[in-house]
């Protein structure tokens, strides 16, 4: 063994030459004495020169071998080293007995419990991956396995620890991770690494540390998207695009990348994220957020070109415990949308109310398609009654959505969800038909009294259907005259740059269907274009009939005076045209008076009746006398 005598060097000859043995008298001849050559003459003498060989063997082993060995005693002190192991931590073999081997291997925990578990003999064999402590402070990193050396009484004696050199794969296998975690233009933390901390972020202590209270920890999360970054692209090319990405990269690592509380990333195209884990509240994320915004103002020097670019932030904060990983992106990605739609360049704070409305918008967009296949919706009728008798000469068709979680919904609650996903094609298709259909009753209950109904048009039921072959297609199954159907438009729609609507509006006139301008006087309100539309009714918007409450003094009655004056001139401008004119909003009977004596035609509202069932119109017509 080295470094230890294993043996007395027991000398067999008593002078002269020793006897030759006999042949034929016993085994082969055993090796010879290593200090005269003569064979030795006694059981010990043999056994003690076998030792030597062994030592011998063990020891050129030892010293030749090319993977690094060391001998440990109970102090955890090196007893001797070989070449290679010295060579892997820059130092001669002479210079490794009495180190203690926490000066050549990093003493990192599991790895160092392991080893004591070992020294007290209650496990024979350990491996690990280990940084080796390289006196030029160069990296090498080395495949360690250690062995427990135990006495003739089984107790642990001393310890063999062999080293690999694994340093080039390990170089390479980080040099592999490193690309897959970092963004290659801008060598930031990319997506990938972003949700490892993150998800990280929410998982408690491991065995070996403490763990805080849950209740203790808390996360912010800034997501950061430049405004107005396409045009860059497009104007100046993908080259300076890319060179301004890496000049912001730079500036948020180099501001704001803190000790390892904050992670900046880039999680692909023009949005970059700023993780903070250990957060002091919500006004550390706030200052946060300004702070990136300021950054960002700052301008950029690219290839030539002087840029100056805003940012919008989405920020959320707030206590590890109740949330997951998935809600806080969710509503980081919601509050960036919310500074996106609110003007962009600001950052926005996540507010729970307005992320529960978010959400309930999100799964009433989601669910309006299959609602109405499951038959969810319902028509309710509100009157057109004529100022002049009293007399019901229509009904607006307004639908509802009986909704099974949130009840019966109004129209404002669902259809600009319905407009902006296209499935309002689907539903006004729905609505005209059960309108019609429900008309077409009235007119055979009431062959005397006929009764329009009027039915709201969406813009995109005119640019995404063919609307005038299924306003035919209704008025054919359901059997309605197309006289008794009024479609409702809004003027911003109908009057808006492009013209489109105008021809399958004209169209749909040419059959007899009536057309109405919805809102009027909200929108463009041309009034020399109104005379070569093809429009039969105008709706006065019911900001207009405020002005018929009671009148007051002052100011407000003068103003109140100029709006019936605004009125007035509408219904006489519409009349002079050939058009009707309807008020909404009629809340009582001095506003039905007042409008009446302005020449109104019809009007609608709570005074007359609320929305109802097809019965409320039917109610009323049996009611009134024959026209």
């Amino acid at each position: 063994m080295p470094g230890r005598n294993l043996g007395a060097d027991a000398h067999h000859h008593r002078g002269g030459r020793p006897e030759a043995p006999r042949p034929g008298t016993g085994p082969a001849d055993p090796a010879p004495c290593a200090v005269c050559g003569a064979p030795p003459d006694t059981e010990a003498e043999r056994l003690a020169a076998a030792l030597r060989a062994s030592e011998s063997r063990f020891r050129a082993a030892f010293s030749d071998a090319g993977i690094g060995m060391a001998l440990i005693d109970r102090d955890d002190l090196v007893i001797e080293g070989n070449p290679a192991f010295a060579a892997m931590l820059g130092r001669e073999p002479a210079e490794l007995p009495g180190m203690h081997i926490h000066q050549i291997i990093d003493p990192e925990e599991p790895s160092r419990r392991r080893y004591r578990e070992l020294v007290r003999g209650e496990r024979d064999r350990m491996r690990a991956e280990k940084r080796l402590k390289h006196r030029g402070g160069r990296e090498v990193w080395g495949r360690v396995t250690v062995s427990l050396i135990r006495d003739g009484s089984g107790d642990p004696y001393y310890t063999m620890v062999m080293v690999e050199d694994v340093t080039e794969r390990r170089q390479l296998g980080d040099r592999l991770v490193y690309q897959a975690t970092h963004d290659p233009l801008t060598r930031l933390p990319n997506r990938t690494l972003f949700y490892e901390r993150l998800e990280a972020a929410f998982k408690p202590a491991g065995p070996d540390g403490p763990v805080p209270p849950a209740g203790e920890q808390r996360i912010g999360l800034c997501y950061v998207d430049l405004d107005g970054f396409a045009a860059i692209n497009e104007t100046l090319g993908h080259h300076v695009g890319d060179q301004l990405l890496v000049a912001v990269a730079a500036r948020l690592e180099h501001g704001f990348a803190r000790e390892q509380r904050q992670l900046v990333a880039r999680l692909g195209g023009d949005e970059f994220a700023v993780l903070v884990t250990g957060s002091a509240g919500h006004q550390e994320l706030t200052r946060l957020a300004a702070a990136l915004m300021a950054a960002l103002e700052r301008p950029f020097e690219v290839a030539g070109h002087r840029l100056t670019v805003t940012a919008s932030i989405g920020v959320v904060e707030r206590p590890v415990r109740g949330s997951t990983p998935t809600d806080l992106v969710r509503d980081a990605d919601s509050t960036l949308y919310w500074s996106k739609s609110d003007g962009r360049a600001r950052w926005t704070l996540y507010d729970r109310d307005r992320g529960a409305d978010q959400l309930a918008r999100h799964e009433l967009a989601t669910a309006l398609r299959p609602a109405v296949e499951r038959g969810e919706f319902v028509v309710e009728y509100q009157p057109l009654v004529g100022l002049a008798d009293g007399a019901v000469r229509g009904a607006e068709a307004l639908v509802r959505w009986r909704h099974p979680r949130y009840g019966l919904l109004p129209p404002n609650r669902f259809i600009p969800l319905a407009e902006e996903s296209g499935a309002i094609v689907q539903l006004g298709k729905w609505v005209l038909e059960e309108s019609c259909r429900q008309a077409r009753q009235w007119l055979a209950e009431f062959p005397g009294q006929p009764v329009l109904v009027s039915v709201n048009l969406a813009p995109r039921q005119i640019w995404d259907s063919d609307v005038v072959a299924d306003v035919a297609d209704v008025l054919a199954r359901t059997g309605l005259p197309a006289h008794l159907l009024q479609l409702e438009i809004t003027e911003s729609a109908l009057l808006g740059p492009g013209g489109r609507p105008l021809q399958a509006l004209q169209a749909l006139a040419d059959t007899g269907v009536r057309i109405a301008i919805d809102d009027f006087g909200t929108g463009y309100s041309n009034l020399a274009y109104l005379s070569r539309l093809p429009v039969h009714a105008l709706k006065l918007d019911a900001t207009f009939i405020e002005a018929f409450r009671e009148s007051a003094p002052g100011a407000d009655g003068r103003r109140r005076a100029a709006d019936e004056q605004i009125v007035g001139a509408m219904v006489q401008l519409a009349h002079a045209l050939g058009l009707t004119v309807t008020a909404e909003g009629i809340e009582n009977a001095a506003q039905a008076e007042r409008l009446r004596q302005t020449g109104c035609d019809t009007a609608q509202g709570w005074y007359y009746a609320r929305p109802g069932g097809p019965e409320v119109i039917a109610a009323i017509l049996r009611d009134q006398p024959r026209r």
